[in-house]
């Protein structure tokens, strides 16, 4: 494609090390739908005829079609989608084919193709982020009374339901979906007419390109269109929080699931065995998607790495955005999906979670609030709650079958009615508490939301 200013071909090692065809193929429905639209503005600039833009249009159709049969054979020498589509389409319908890229270059072109594979994408990856949260709210609503201790620092802290504790990662998924419609804005802006660097003498309409591509608006500055990568860097950021919270909710489920806890068990479609120890039944799921999280971390932070120190405009370093974004979409994709059929699958033992739940140490704070409403001071309350928890720990004998009027004279003896599980999540009314009628709201509401 430079053989007038070359006259050595390039090394076979410098191809290969540059090629980008072997990865970037999958743009091609991108790289055909902008090259049209891009055709039909030049007939209204009139570099083409009506005649030479319905050769590049059908020609352009037919080689779609063999690529989607994957009857096309790609070309290392060619490089990239774009001179691979480019070249065959000059090979077919012959001069036609040549005039295709006036006043455009590769970089504004592929600037377009993955804006607009990246908006196909978020599409894709909103359903399944909708899916894993319709798995939740049924897995909620379901479990929406089943009692389990709340923890903070891994310790038991406060009675909450299983059904709320589903609830958080809903509420986590859906500010991950607000955070990928927020990113579309900034995805779905035409760079096409911004040639190399500095757009073209030869002036196309470029918002009839960006309305024909679905664009909402084109860029201002052609130097910063071509060298931005800001919308991938975002994505791959809004992906990598994702998995952060697929990760989280992967590490409760393996805590859940194991002899210690006991509170879930997951399916065996959905679990692995040992090859050595044959009782064995492993979340290996939740630990592949724990593990997969910092794959997609590594995706951002290679994108960012090598974009930090690049000038304007564009510089080939930028090629190397591609295969980190495919990559995360794969992995989120596959992760997203396995994890909703899992969910979907998984039974919660109630009974055992009830046992766990009824340790009266998770109603000090309870303790502590009964004494408030009797005028005590809070920070004294929680000093004699303190003390009446160190003579259950040294005694051995369960916080609620102490007798507390001993320990105190602000404990009366109706202080025992602050242990009732039950009463206690039904006091816990205020908008986020968890209190079975709250949970069952909220469920209601996002499934209003959902649908």
């Amino acid at each position: 494609m430079w053989k007038g200013r070359f006259a050595q071909a390039t090394a076979d090692l410098v191809q290969q090390y540059g090629e980008s065809i072997s990865y970037d193929w999958r743009l091609y429905k991108h790289d055909i739908a902008g090259s049209i639209a891009h055709a039909r503005a030049q007939v209204k600039a009139e570099l083409l005829t009506d005649m030479e833009f319905q050769q590049i249009e059908a020609g352009l159709r037919d080689i779609e079609k063999d690529i989607d049969a994957g009857n096309f054979h790609f070309s290392i020498e060619l490089e990239d989608i774009h001179m691979n589509i480019e070249s065959e389409l000059t090979k077919r319908i012959g001069a036609a084919g040549g005039k295709l890229h006036t006043a455009r270059s590769r970089n504004d072109q592929v600037a377009t193709d993955t804006r607009l594979y990246c908006r196909e994408q978020i599409a894709v990856i909103s359903d399944h982020l909708n899916a894993l949260k319709t798995s939740l709210l049924d897995k909620a609503d379901q479990y929406a009374s089943a009692v389990i201790p709340g923890y903070t620092h891994l310790q038991r802290g406060q009675p909450v339901t299983v059904g709320h504790h589903l609830l958080a990662y809903v509420e986590m998924i859906a500010r991950d979906l607000d955070r990928l419609n927020d990113a579309k804005k900034r995805v779905n802006v035409s760079p096409l007419g911004s040639g190399a660097l500095a757009g073209s003498t030869i002036n196309i309409d470029r918002e009839q390109i960006a309305a024909e591509l679905g664009f909402d608006s084109i860029t201002t500055n052609s130097m910063d269109a071509i060298s931005d990568r800001d919308y991938i860097m975002e994505l791959l950021f809004d992906f990598a929080l994702i998995g952060t919270h697929l990760s989280r909710l992967s590490e409760d489920l393996i805590l859940w699931c194991s002899s210690e806890f006991g509170f879930a068990t997951l399916s065996d479609a959905h679990t692995t065995g040992s090859s050595l120890m044959p009782q064995k039944k492993n979340p290996d799921v939740c630990e592949i998607t724990r593990g997969k999280t910092g794959r997609l971390y590594g995706n951002l932070v290679s994108l960012l790495t090598s974009a930090k120190g690049l000038p304007l405009t564009y510089n080939r370093d930028l090629q190397e955005d591609k295969e980190p974004l495919f990559d995360s979409i794969d992995t989120l994709i596959l992760a997203l999906s396995v994890n909703t059929e899992m969910i979907a699958d998984m039974v919660i033992n109630v009974e055992t979670c009830e046992a766990a739940a009824s340790d009266p140490l998770l109603l000090a704070t309870d303790l502590a609030d009964y004494l408030v409403k009797n005028g005590v001071p809070f920070r004294s309350a929680h000093e004699l709650v303190g003390k009446a928890v160190a003579v259950s720990v040294q005694t051995s004998t369960p916080l609620d079958q102490l007798d507390l009027t001993k320990i105190s004279e602000h404990y009366g003896a109706d202080a025992k009615n602050v242990f009732n599980l039950q009463t206690a999540l039904a006091a816990r009314t205020n908008p986020g508490a968890p209190s079975i009628e709250n949970v069952k709201a909220q469920i209601n509401r996002w499934r209003t939301i959902t649908d």
